[in-house]
């Protein structure tokens, strides 16, 4: 089956629609010489719109879109008949996109509720006709306004993954085999770097019909926040995560040092992800026996961070993992 690809930042140009003219026009019948105006206001030019849709978990619909334009107004008629508005562009994207003034930098909106809307470009407004300037000293005005132009600007849309967890770890540290065995996303899993490419989520069913989103994020490597490996191509997904699940194989070489590695590049990269609730799982636990977990845990004494030992093949501390993981969330929701 073919893999969606995972497109997380497109840069367009959009332009709203422009407002119709408004109309001079005479009313002109046999018995009625001097009817007076009756020229119609033009129609409001098209606005242009993003909608959150939970259905969408990339931007791929918009890579290739470099221009968008929005229906102009048509312009006022006789009769004081009014142009038809110009129809109005509604974009479905993703929750945790964000849209930028793509020459000012400036943070336009972001959508994070399922049928959020947030204005890009609103429309011109249509011109009045001649009729709207009649007044009692004034009877037969010769002029109307023309239509407002539309907004013209080139916009950036980010997306940031939304999840509640968020895994964090080296390639290979099984981020993929957890997610697999607590939701129901089936991700890519090999035993080689970079099996993960994208972001996968999954829905981890908790007790009395309660769940939580997780968030399989491509593994870090040491200088990932300067660009190094997939670089911060997914380090900006980590910062809309609730919780932070750090997971390093308990066969690792150093696992106190893979652990502050791991922390030190999200801290290099934003230095409000220090801030976040975060839990240590020490994963591939049916590698060891109960005295290389006692040597484990006396190692990482002094690290100030809640520690969990699984094995996600063996399905050992799974529930525990989501014990402590739907505690670490509502902590921070009551907070």
């Amino acid at each position: 089956m073919a893999v969606t690809p995972f497109v997380d930042y497109v840069k367009i140009y959009f332009k709203s629609g422009d407002g119709g003219n408004g109309k001079i026009s005479w009313r002109r019948e046999k018995f009625v010489p001097k009817g007076g105006p009756d020229g119609g206001d033009g129609g409001d030019g098209g606005s242009i719109y993003l909608r959150g849709n939970t259905q969408y978990w990339t931007l791929l619909d918009l890579k290739y879109r470099k221009f968008i334009n929005a229906e102009n107004g048509v312009s006022g008629q006789g009769a004081k008949k009014k142009g038809k508005t110009g129809e109005d562009i509604i974009l479905d994207v993703p929750l945790g996109t964000m849209a930028i003034d793509g020459e000012t930098d400036e943070f336009i909106g972001e959508i994070t509720e399922n049928g959020q809307m947030l204005l890009l470009c609103k429309g011109g407004r249509g011109g009045k006709g001649n009729t709207f300037f009649k007044t009692a000293t004034h009877q037969a005005p010769e002029y109307a306004q023309p239509g407002e132009p539309g907004v013209e600007r080139v916009v950036v849309l980010e997306l940031k993954v939304l999840a509640d967890v968020g895994l964090v770890g080296f390639p290979n540290a099984g981020k993929s085999t957890l997610l697999s065995v607590m939701s129901e996303a089936k991700p890519k899993i090999a035993d080689y770097p970079f099996t993960t490419l994208v972001p996968n989520l999954g829905i981890v069913r908790y007790k009395d019909f309660k769940s939580f989103v997780m968030a399989d994020i491509p593994g870090i490597i040491e200088g990932a926040h300067e660009g190094k490996g997939l670089g911060i191509q997914f380090l900006r997904h980590i910062e809309r995560n609730s919780v932070l699940l750090f997971m390093v194989a308990a066969d690792a070489e150093d696992i106190k040092k893979e652990y502050k590695i791991l922390l030190n590049e999200l801290q290099q990269y934003n230095p409000e992800l220090k801030d976040k609730p975060r839990i240590l799982a020490i994963t591939k636990c049916d590698l060891t026996d109960e005295e290389a977990q006692k040597k484990i845990r006396k190692s990482l004494q002094r690290i100030a961070v809640e520690k969990v030992f699984i094995s996600a093949v063996a399905q050992i501390g799974i529930t525990e993992l989501k014990e402590t993981l739907w505690q670490k969330i509502n902590a921070k929701e009551e907070a």
